[in-house]
Parts: C-alpha cells; sequence; structure tokens
C-alpha cells in the first residue's frame, strides 16, 4: 500500500511539472504587440506592462478575460482585443505570464 501511494505522488508530480504553464512561451503571443521584453505601449493607449505592478496587471488580465475591463486609465478602449487574446488562457497560464513579465527589463 505504501509503495502505491508512494507512486501515486510521484506521478502526480511528474504530471504538474509537465502541464505547469509556461510564462515565456505564451507570451510570445504577447510580445507581437507588447514588444520581445513587454517594453512598448501598444499604440500609445496601453502603458509599457513592466510599469504595471504585478497583482494589478493580473487582475487586469482577468478583468479582460471576464468582459469587465475595456477602458480607463491608461487602457481605452482595448478589451474587445484582450477579451479575444485573453479567453484561452486558464487562471494558471495568465499567472505564468504575469510572473514572467515581472523577470523582464
Amino acid at each position: 500500500m505504501k509503495k502505491m501511494l508512494i507512486i501515486s505522488a510521484i506521478a502526480a508530480l511528474a504530471c504538474s511539472s509537465v502541464f505547469a504553464a509556461d510564462g515565456a512561451t505564451i507570451f510570445k503571443k504577447c510580445a507581437v504587440c507588447h514588444g520581445q521584453k513587454a517594453e512598448k505601449k501598444y499604440l500609445n493607449k496601453v502603458p509599457v506592462l513592466t510599469e504595471i505592478d504585478a497583482a494589478t496587471r493580473l487582475a487586469d488580465m482577468k478583468a479582460y478575460k471576464d468582459g469587465s475591463l475595456n477602458g480607463g486609465k491608461g487602457k481605452v478602449g482595448m478589451g474587445g482585443i484582450m477579451k479575444g487574446q485573453m479567453a484561452p488562457l486558464s487562471d494558471a497560464d495568465m499567472a505564468a505570464v504575469n510572473d514572467y513579465i515581472s523577470t523582464l527589463k
């Protein structure tokens, strides 16, 4: 029984590592508009992503996904575009991208 539990635990850890979100890979799609190092102001409407604190950035991603963010300070009218970009991302994906952006300078 103990061997079975240990094997199950190891398998679960291996699977979680295999399926963990890779923020750098996911961000490649974002880089088209936001720049390779998240350094661009998209259409001069969206601030440089590395200048937004991580908590706000993640909250904005979730708000874009649920459609509740469309305008506001520094985010004029990007909701339609960003909702489509965020739609396929899970919460784990968004967190991974956010963490990756935090590493960029």
